[in-house]
């Protein structure tokens, strides 16, 4: 069983930046393909970014390609996104997820094995 924890959400103004972090245990991360959703109220789930075992391959959604990037830190079990210039519509509740069968994540929800509880990013205009 893998546990995912996230952190690092809060308030911040349009065109600033927030990092969020997940620490994950219960499994070698390094065989963990990892990724990151969120939700607005009253919309549909969305793909955020997902990044493969070995880190080098990375994917994200088309909102946030160009100004979100996702890392991971296999020696802190951590996966991280940065998030630069932020928008209002960026407010969401951003969830950690991770796949233990493949090496890289695909980009719908029920692809992945385990979920966080979810972290508020609320963006200010």
């Amino acid at each position: 069983q893998v546990q995912l924890v996230e952190s690092g959400g809060g308030l911040v103004q349009a065109g600033g930046s927030l990092r969020l972090s997940c620490a994950a245990s219960g499994r070698t991360f390094s065989t963990l393909a990892m990724g990151w959703f969120r939700q607005a109220p009253g919309k549909e789930r969305e793909f955020v970014a997902a990044i493969s075992w070995s880190g080098r391959n990375t994917n994200y959604g088309d909102s946030v390609r160009g100004r979100f990037t996702i890392v991971r830190d296999d020696a802190k079990n951590t996966v991280y996104l940065q998030m630069n210039i932020l928008k209002p519509e960026d407010t969401a509740v951003y969830f950690c997820v991770a796949d233990e069968s493949r090496q890289f994540g695909g980009t719908s929800w029920g692809e992945f094995d385990y979920w966080g509880q979810g972290t508020q990013v609320t963006v200010s205009s």
